[in-house]
């Protein structure tokens, strides 16, 4: 396939009910289709219309999930149309080819690591000691690569977010305020390393992504050309790059704009007589 699209899921592609934006009239709500189930209860959600555009999509690019939830969290999506042959976990840290983490590439990404930031468990105490109970629901790690809490939103100092920013930043980490979780994510894993990596792989003459939160900021700009939707960190900071465009739509209905630019640029890409886009 010449064109390669790594996307951003939850709040990208696929949303939570709490993250879908349904403001219009009841009777105009889009039809949704529910792509992810977890301890028997619906979770996450796409419009039908999304659905058959990631169809659409997968006949006409390489459509790689790119996300940074664990394997394990991953697994429990259903997207439409076949099992993606590739999609990059845990924020880059794992590049699964057929369902399978590539060993070589974790290998490379845990080296890399252990050289340029301070451990996880350095990390970990310190969430640990200056998080109060008050406001924090969960404490986690994942994949022995990066750590992250689950909070009550409202109650949660936003000084406190800013310091831990400060000190993450001073050891090699940074900090991500996404929904109720805040992530603490080594600076060197990045899913625009293993963008690169497939991209080599692949040989794709253009690469397409989307993401709405800072830990997608760099997916973007490694990109030939980038969406970010209307709402998320990457909207609030007001986020731009000259390849990256900014959409206007929020909630679940960004998810399907989104697939529409992708579909529009991998049409143009392949189109007989036409040159690289982008």
């Amino acid at each position: 396939m010449p064109v390669l699209v790594a996307s951003d899921l939850d709040r990208t592609l696929i949303y939570s009910s709490a993250a879908l934006a349904l403001t219009m009239p009841d009777a105009r709500a889009p039809r949704l289709l529910c792509v992810e189930v977890h301890e028997s209860r619906p979770l996450s959600y796409m419009t039908e219309t999304a659905a058959h555009l990631l169809t659409d999509l997968g006949d006409r690019a390489l459509f790689v999930p790119t996300t940074t939830r664990t394997r394990k969290q991953y697994q429990r999506i259903n997207l439409p149309g076949p099992p993606p042959t590739y999609a990059i976990c845990a924020n880059g840290g794992h590049l699964l080819v057929d369902g399978v983490s590539d060993p070589d590439w974790h290998a490379q990404v845990t080296a890399r690591l252990a050289e340029r930031c301070a451990p996880l468990a350095e990390v970990q105490d310190h969430l640990m000691a200056t998080a109060s109970p008050a406001w924090v629901r969960k404490h986690r790690v994942a994949e022995d690569l990066f750590a992250y809490l689950v909070v009550e939103r409202e109650l949660l100092p936003e000084e406190w977010v800013k310091e831990l920013a400060v000190w993450a930043e001073n050891r090699g980490w940074t900090v991500s305020l996404q929904g109720r979780k805040i992530y603490a994510v080594p600076k060197p894993l990045t899913k625009s390393a293993a963008l690169r990596e497939l991209a080599r792989r692949t040989g794709a003459e253009l690469t397409l992504a989307a993401g709405d939160s800072l830990l997608d900021a760099d997916l973007l700009l490694a990109a030939d050309r980038g969406w970010r939707p209307g709402h998320g960190e990457l909207a609030d900071t007001d986020f731009t790059a000259p390849a990256v465009t900014a959409l206007p739509e929020r909630g679940v209905l960004a998810g399907e704009r989104i697939l529409r630019e992708f579909l529009k640029a991998a049409r143009t890409t392949t189109a007989p007589g036409t040159e690289r886009q982008g």
